[in-house]
């Protein structure tokens, strides 16, 4: 499975600072069996993160594109406003699972703006900006990406497996 991942900040593309955000999601992707082809660092910039995102599904077609920061209050954060221009259907689930798994953490999980949608067959999912936050956000969805994604690439054991099975009754 193909991957890219994209951190949004102001100063670390402009060298401010080292990136630590986006190499940690790299290597934890890597270890889960994640081939990581597109690895780069953004400006809190909507149309700059927008025609990330659009080259990487449109173009690179990625089965995942995960961006990193950019979710917060701060007026420039603008990674959600720019997945949500691009995106052709939402994945609530993700956002609500990593949200719910950061509230046992923190209360100020509250305030993630984070969204996940898919365009064509690339699902695309926002992490929070700190290494930390980033990488236990991730862990709370990764067992799910596999299966989402043969689902986007239509195979149909995934389908399948997707299904709702009632339980077995006892009599």
């Amino acid at each position: 499975m193909r991957a890219a991942v994209l951190t949004i900040s102001d100063r670390a593309s402009r060298g401010d600072y080292e990136d630590k955000t986006g190499p940690q999601v790299i290597r934890r992707l890597q270890q889960q069996g994640w081939d990581v082809e597109k690895s780069v660092i953004l400006p809190d910039d909507q149309d700059g993160i927008q025609v990330a995102l659009i080259e990487c599904c449109d173009q690179h077609k990625f089965d995942l594109v995960l961006t990193a920061g950019g979710t917060g209050f701060s007026a420039r954060d603008c990674a959600p406003e720019a997945t949500l221009s691009v995106v052709e259907r939402l994945a609530p689930g993700l956002a609500e699972a990593m949200r719910a798994g950061s509230m046992k953490k923190t209360p100020h999980a509250m305030l993630s703006r984070a969204v996940a949608g898919i365009r064509g067959t690339t699902l695309i999912v926002n992490l929070p900006g700190s290494p930390r936050a980033a990488i236990e956000n991730l862990d709370f969805i990764l067992p799910a990406l596999p299966h989402a994604v043969k689902i986007l690439q239509g195979d149909p054991q995934a389908e399948r497996e997707h299904r709702w099975k009632p339980p077995a009754h006892k009599i």
